[in-house]
C-alpha cells in the first residue's frame, strides 16, 4: 500500500488521472506544478501542491520527501525536432527526479512511451519489450530523448541506486486530452473523415485510465524492478470504431468513405507537401508514421503487463471515446 506519492505532470491527462487514482485509493498525493495558480482543480482534490519544474532539483527532492512513490509523468510533447528542448525535460528532468527518488528511497516508476521503437514497429511486429530498441534518427527528437530517459533509469537501478520501473504507454486518449483528441476532432467535426485502408486496422491507443491503472500496479508490484511494461492494448479499437463512437461524442454525423492503399498514399502525400508549403514542417515530418498508424494493426504486446502486473482494463472504448469527445466539444475554445 502507498500511503503518499508525487506525481509530476499531474495537470497533463495521464497526470490526472493518476492522481484520481491515487486519491481514491486512499493514498495521500502531491503533485509538482509550475503554476499553483492554475492546479486549483488539483487542490480542491486534497492533492499537495508543490510549486517548481523538472530543471529545479531542490524543489524535487523536497516533493519527493517521505513519499512511497514517485510517477514522472511529466514530459516534453510534439512534433517539433529541436533535440534540445526534448532533452532538457525528458532527459535531463528524468535524472533530475531519478536523484529525488534516490535521496528519498521512492520507487520511481517512469512513463516512457512507444516512440522509443521508431518506425521499425510495425515492420518487426508484434513487438514486445524484448525487442532492441532501434537507434533512432536526428528529426525524431522525441523518441530519442524517451530512449535517452530509459537508459538513465535502468543504469541507476542496474547500480543499485533505485528502485525503478518503466511504462510504455501508445497513444492516449480520456478526458483532459489535449494531444490525440483535439487533433481527431478538428477533422471530425467538419463532418467527414476518410477511412485510409478500409478502416477495419486496429489502432494503438489506450485510455488514460488504464495506463494510470498499469503504472499504480507496477509500483506496488515488487518484482516490477527494473522491468519495462507496454500498456498498449486495453481493448480492440479500429479506425471505424473511432469513427463511430467519435460521431456519438460530439453529437453530429461524420462520413467515413473509404480510401484504397493507393490512394490514402496520394492523400498523405499531398497533405505532406501542403504542411510543408505552408512551413510546418515539423507536422509534415509526422504525417507518413500518421498514414502508417491508420493503415497497419497495432504491434505492440503487452502480455507481460496482464500477466506480472494483473494488469486488466476496464473502460470500453464505446464508454471512454465518446466521454473524451464530449469533454474536449466543450473545452475546445479554453484550449485555444
Amino acid at each position: 500500500m502507498m500511503r503518499r506519492a508525487l506525481v509530476t505532470g499531474a495537470t497533463g491527462m495521464l497526470g490526472s488521472h493518476l492522481v484520481e487514482q491515487l486519491v481514491e485509493s486512499g493514498c495521500a498525493v502531491r503533485a509538482l506544478v509550475r503554476r499553483p495558480d492554475k492546479a486549483n482543480w488539483l487542490r480542491r482534490s486534497n492533492v499537495d501542491l508543490i510549486e517548481g519544474e523538472l530543471a529545479d532539483a531542490h524543489a524535487l527532492e523536497s516533493a519527493a520527501a517521505g513519499c512511497d512513490a514517485v510517477f514522472h509523468a511529466a514530459a516534453a510533447i510534439g512534433p517539433e525536432s529541436m533535440w534540445e528542448t526534448f532533452r532538457a525535460a525528458n532527459v535531463r528532468g528524468t535524472s533530475n527526479v531519478i536523484e529525488a527518488c534516490v535521496r528519498s528511497r521512492a520507487r520511481l516508476v517512469y512513463v516512457s512511451s512507444t516512440a522509443v521503437y521508431g518506425d521499425s514497429r510495425y515492420r518487426l511486429a508484434p513487438m514486445d519489450e524484448s525487442a532492441a530498441l532501434p537507434q533512432l534518427p536526428d528529426a525524431d527528437a522525441y523518441g530519442r530523448s524517451k530512449q535517452e530517459a530509459e537508459h538513465i533509469v535502468l543504469a541507476a537501478r542496474n547500480a543499485g541506486r533505485l528502485w525503478g520501473a518503466i511504462v510504455r504507454p501508445p497513444v492516449m486518449y480520456g478526458e483532459r486530452d489535449r494531444q490525440f483528441i483535439p487533433r481527431v476532432g478538428a477533422v471530425m467535426n467538419r463532418g467527414i473523415f476518410p477511412l485510409c485502408g478500409g478502416g477495419g486496422t486496429t489502432l494503438p491507443a489506450v485510455h488514460a485510465n488504464a495506463v494510470a491503472e498499469g503504472a499504480i500496479r507496477a509500483a506496488l508490484t515488487d518484482d516490477a524492478d527494473g522491468r519495462v511494461y507496454n500498456l498498449t492494448s486495453d481493448f480492440p479499437l479500429t479506425v471505424a470504431d473511432l469513427v463511430r463512437f467519435a460521431s456519438v461524442g460530439l453529437g453530429r454525423r461524420v462520413l467515413a468513405p473509404s480510401l484504397s492503399l493507393g490512394a490514402s498514399r496520394r492523400l498523405f502525400s499531398a497533405l505532406t507537401i501542403g504542411l510543408t508549403l505552408v512551413g510546418r514542417r515539423d507536422l509534415a515530418a509526422h504525417a507518413g508514421g500518421t498514414l502508417e498508424m491508420l493503415t497497419h494493426d497495432n504491434p505492440f504486446a503487452d502480455a507481460r503487463a496482464r500477466e506480472e502486473l494483473k494488469w486488466s482494463p476496464t473502460i470500453r472504448p464505446e464508454v471512454g471515446l465518446p466521454e473524451a469527445f464530449r469533454w474536449w466539444k466543450a473545452h475546445s475554445e479554453n484550449m485555444r
